[in-house]
């Protein structure tokens, strides 16, 4: 069955093996790592989350427990459905600890060395019928599935960012993905809430292949000096009305991130089009990725930020 875009009205049950997946294990407590917990523990899954860093998974529940307790004054959940999926949620520092899970999600930095080293040092300690998936934004699903020892268990699922609010999965199958694992992965998204794009296995998929290409160029913009960081934002917004300027997005996103993706684009397509900008390189070199370290084309640490140049 061929399909594109899946919503909770156009998936059957039959056949999603859905109901077997009660336990699901994440990989790295960061930003995506916490949103993908949280929307789990609430779908009423048991969720084990694993960061070898134990001050990260103190942060990860502090952020999870804000954005509940906001969902809460905003009359979208209750307290009591907030107290029981923060219950839902233990952590820990080792792989051991997702034994007994029935599909784990890997939500580590976009570089694909990490990830196929979280695979091999991971799946030792999986169930035989355990489902791992990936949250990569863009690196080939076949490719990391090679890193384990169950390819056709292997799958690709890219959450939006932020996870709690946007409505949208991608749901990317690799060569060697099996129609069992691709329906219990369809069927996870249904019970999440979520709407499910089916991509081809290809460099950044859907989103991000037509997105980051976007802000990319919006940075050659500001590069080639078309217009000030400021000009070429607000040119975006209220031209074409975008919510946020590509600029600013890129600084919601994480401009490392960026970056991992745009190389992905040139490197797996080979074509010019997709050259990362020089000036993108330089403040990924200089540390200033945007929101979460204060300082990328947008100071943070003033209110409101102001443009670094």
């Amino acid at each position: 069955m061929n399909i594109d875009v899946v919503s909770t009205a156009g998936v059957s049950r039959e056949g999603l093996s859905v109901a077997s997946l009660k336990s699901i294990g994440i990989v790295g407590a960061g930003q995506m790592g916490s949103g993908i917990a949280h929307v789990c523990a609430l779908a009423g899954l048991d969720v084990t989350l694993v960061d070898i860093k134990a001050d990260a998974l103190t942060k990860s529940l502090d952020l999870i427990n804000r954005n509940m307790t906001r969902q809460v004054k905003r009359t979208l959940i209750t307290e009591d459905q907030r107290d029981d999926a923060l219950a839902r949620i233990r952590t820990a520092t080792e792989y051991t600890a997702f034994a007994e899970c029935d599909m784990v999600v890997e939500a580590a930095t976009e570089k694909e060395e990490v990830k196929r080293a979280i695979f091999k040092a991971m799946v030792s300690h999986l169930k035989d019928d355990c489902i791992v998936a990936s949250n990569t934004s863009s690196i080939s699903i076949t490719r990391l599935a090679a890193a384990t020892d169950r390819p056709e268990k292997f799958i690709g699922m890219h959450f939006m960012n932020p996870v709690p609010v946007m409505k949208l999965v991608e749901v990317i199958r690799g060569i060697a993905t099996d129609e069992p694992t691709f329906r219990a992965v369809l069927g996870l998204a249904q019970r999440l809430g979520k709407v499910s794009a089916v991509a081809e296995d290809f460099p950044a998929f859907i989103v991000n292949r037509i997105l980051v290409p976007m802000i990319n160029e919006a940075v050659y913009a500001l590069y080639e000096g078309v217009g000030s960081v400021d000009a070429i934002d607000t040119s975006m917004r209220l031209g074409a009305n975008h919510p946020m300027g590509p600029l600013e997005l890129g600084d919601f996103i994480g401009l490392d991130t960026c970056l991992s993706i745009m190389q992905v684009l040139h490197e797996g397509l080979a074509d010019s089009k997709y050259r990362p900008c020089p000036l993108l390189v330089k403040y990924v070199e200089a540390g200033w990725l945007g929101r979460k370290t204060g300082r990328g084309f947008y100071d943070y640490t003033q209110t409101p930020p102001k443009p670094t140049r």
